[in-house]
């Protein structure tokens, strides 16, 4: 408990990253996107086969947690996987 006194900062960010990708259809996005590169929410709604507005949500909690980082090329955001705990994480499941 001495450790978690000097640093609640780092058990809170940690526990947020564990928390957004924890959900199963944020897990996917994020293995997708480490596989596949950046990709749209169009790619990811084909792939997903789910609506492009709950790919949206989850993004959206994903970008929250510092997981992903999107970049506009044009009309389009393509978004790719930025946290490498969240990279070392992935891999060690898979």
């Amino acid at each position: 408990m001495e450790y978690y006194k000097n640093n609640p900062k780092l058990f809170e960010e940690n526990a947020a990253i564990l928390k957004a990708i924890a959900h199963p259809v944020r897990l996917c996005i994020v293995k997708g996107l480490l596989e596949r590169g950046p990709s749209n929410v169009t790619s990811m709604h084909s792939c997903l086969d789910m609506p492009q507005s709950t790919i949206s949500q989850h993004l959206s909690n994903l970008k929250k947690a510092n997981v992903i980082e999107g970049d506009r090329q044009g009309l389009e955001v393509f978004y790719r996987v930025s946290n490498e705990k969240v990279k070392k994480i992935i891999k060690e499941i898979f």
